[in-house]
């Protein structure tokens, strides 16, 4: 047996454990939970309410909430485990097309890397700590103008995130989420899709403008000027109609949200 098959062999027997399996699944019913708390401060804000509509504003929330610390740790774990399951499909991917295949392998580890980097936030709220994510995305940006070239790579940075929010969006659009759920016909499936297409949609725009903003940010050389999806969410405040636009995206996140729940049920695993 030659060393890949062998490493494949052994991420299948881990993924074939219950308890992987179920503290995976947990980390889709805490990954809905973030959104519907971050979706409902976007309602907030658009109503002339305060907090923060970012996953430090979530777990702020939660931090300050009855058996919070609890609810922090099995966030950590949660998406600690949903992101080594991301890891293990990086083996396990055998698609025949070699391009697809890489592809799904490049989507695995960003979506991993993305999991525990709200496991790490979370980590640091449990412990008693606290994260600003605008405050990050503008020391980020400062670090990078500072340095030649840093414009280019901000603006690169920028472009990639509002990329990863267009993939949201077509996602959302296209129901390419579909097949990575198992689900019967009827109509829990319709509104289990709908969900998923509304809250895919509403997600990708509020990724899409904080990339936008970072854009912003080394065009006007303002570090200031990039912030993380709270940022997003007030910039989408001060367009024309902007309340009404950030209700749209707030109860199109609270819908993300409860996809994650359906899909903490339904997901392939």
């Amino acid at each position: 047996m030659n060393t890949n098959a062998s490493a494949a062999s052994t991420v299948r027997a881990a993924q074939d454990s219950t308890a992987f399996r179920v503290l995976a699944r947990i980390g889709y019913v805490v990954l809905g939970l973030l959104h519907l708390l971050i979706g409902i401060i976007a309602i907030s804000i658009a109503t002339g309410g305060g907090g923060k509509a970012d996953q430090g504003g979530a777990l702020a929330q939660i931090q300050k909430s009855p058996f919070g610390v609890v609810l922090l740790w099995g966030i950590v774990i949660g998406l600690a485990a949903l992101a080594a399951w991301q890891v293990a499909e990086i083996f396990l991917e055998r698609d025949p097309d070699s391009r697809k295949r890489w592809a799904h392998r490049v989507k695995f580890i960003g979506t991993a890397i993305t999991y525990l980097a709200i496991s790490g936030t979370a980590l640091v709220y449990a412990l008693g700590g606290r994260s600003d994510s605008s405050e990050s995305s503008q020391s980020l940006s400062a670090r990078l103008l500072a340095v030649p070239a840093g414009v280019a790579l901000l603006v690169a940075i920028g472009l990639v995130v509002t990329g990863i929010g267009i993939a949201f969006v077509v996602r959302g659009i296209t129901r390419a989420f579909e097949e990575d759920l198992d689900l019967a016909t009827g109509a829990g499936r319709t509104g289990i899709l709908t969900l998923g297409v509304v809250g895919y949609v509403a997600k990708g725009i509020a990724v899409g403008v904080t990339g936008i903003l970072f854009v912003v940010a080394a065009l006007m050389h303002d570090p200031e000027a990039a912030g993380g999806l709270d940022a997003a969410l007030r910039a989408l405040a001060g367009l024309p109609f902007g309340v009404v636009i950030l209700w749209g995206v707030g109860a199109g996140l609270i819908l993300y949200g409860l996809f994650c729940f359906a899909r903490a049920r339904y997901a392939r695993m």
